[in-house]
């Protein structure tokens, strides 16, 4: 167990190092919900985004479109997510959607929204499927996440550097994750995305 223990940190301080510099992963780490293995992951299976000329293609890479079946020219019959694909990653897709649901934003608001009509699991299912569509576009566009919280997100950064093997900064060498540390700050980040799920909502 100890071997294995020790095998795993040093795979999660590999995958640190090479995230460091990956701006694709950085970005990805700009969502709400999404932290370094995430992002990471996903990565790892996406590989090249121009791989995918659609959200949907890539959607339907990691299978989180929904069957569809359909006799002759009758009525299409949408049922549960196909699950064809990336496994590993549509798990850490769906991971991440629980974690967003559970905080306030866009995502959240949706989630709670679908939650009333088809219940937690496949609120929770769509939001991966969300996610998955936001992806594509944050890759695609070389954009961030319009609604991150800049302190939040330098505590995930400041946690990679750390697994890395970066040092420790004190006194005034203090970075910009000291800034989540700030309660004042904390709930002001906090009552920007309660108002983006306001919008959301409305």
């Amino acid at each position: 167990l100890d071997r294995l223990a020790e095998d795993l940190a040093l795979l999660d301080r590999e995958i640190a190092q090479d995230a460091i510099d990956d701006s694709a992963v950085n970005r990805l780490m700009t969502i709400t919900g999404v932290n370094l293995a995430v992002a990471a992951g996903i990565m790892a299976a996406i590989g090249d985004i121009s791989r995918f000329n659609s959200p949907q293609k890539l959607v339907s890479y990691f299978g989180l479109n929904p069957r569809v079946r359909q006799s002759g020219l009758g009525v299409a019959h949408h049922g549960r997510i196909s699950k064809i694909g990336r496994s590993h990653a549509r798990a850490m897709l769906v991971e991440a959607a629980w974690a967003a649901a559970k905080a306030p934003g866009p995502l959240h608001a949706f989630f709670v929204r679908i939650r009333a009509r088809r219940g937690h699991q496949i609120a929770a299912v769509a939001v991966a499927r969300k996610l998955t569509v936001l992806c594509w576009h944050l890759l695609t566009k070389g954009e961030d996440y319009l609604w991150a919280r800049p302190a939040l997100v330098a505590i995930k950064t400041r946690a990679m550097q750390l697994l890395a093997g970066h040092l420790q900064q004190k006194g005034s060498r203090r970075g910009p994750a000291y800034a989540y540390n700030i309660k004042a700050l904390r709930d002001r980040e906090m009552l920007i995305a309660a108002q983006a799920e306001q919008s959301y909502e409305r």
